[in-house]
């Protein structure tokens, strides 16, 4: 398995433009809010297990193979907010729908601005990496490793 440092690197090559990099730092967000808001809309049998736990369980997983423990966190954390938020958001599923469509358009312009294909075409697990490089713009204490003294 590659290492995070290694799948962040290669994230950033097609993240420098300031419109694409703007772009992302909202969108990312987004998209994870939309598309965990629009699973967390279903249940899974006669149960209240959402299906949106499934996928947060499966990133939780991808996450923890990395060994940084604050990269865990920070998006466990992260997570925990979004889910949340979910109460509070009347037509979660339509809402959720709306987010989702509008913060790809909007992904998809920032790259065409960028003049660089997204990273996920290449390989999907970036998908997962793009929270985990936001995350690191947000609070880089949590993603970077520290600098010697």
């Amino acid at each position: 398995m590659r290492s995070l440092n290694s799948y962040l690197t290669e994230y950033a090559e097609s993240h420098r433009n300031k419109t694409n990099v703007a772009i992302h730092n909202i969108a990312v967000p987004l998209i994870m809010w939309s598309l965990l808001g629009f699973l967390h809309s279903f249940t899974i049998g006669n149960s209240d297990f959402r299906a949106s736990y499934i996928l947060i369980a499966f990133a939780m997983v991808y996450y923890a193979l990395f060994k940084k423990p604050l990269v865990l966190f920070g998006m466990g954390f992260v997570t925990l907010l979004m889910v949340g938020s979910f109460f509070v958001v009347p037509e979660l599923r339509i809402v959720s729908a709306v987010v989702f469509f509008l913060s790809w358009a909007a992904q998809f312009y920032g790259h065409k601005v960028e003049g660089k294909k997204p990273s996920f075409f290449k390989d999907l697990l970036f998908l997962l990496i793009g929270p985990v490089w936001v995350l690191g713009k947000a609070a880089p204490a949590l993603v970077e490793k520290p600098k010697a003294c």
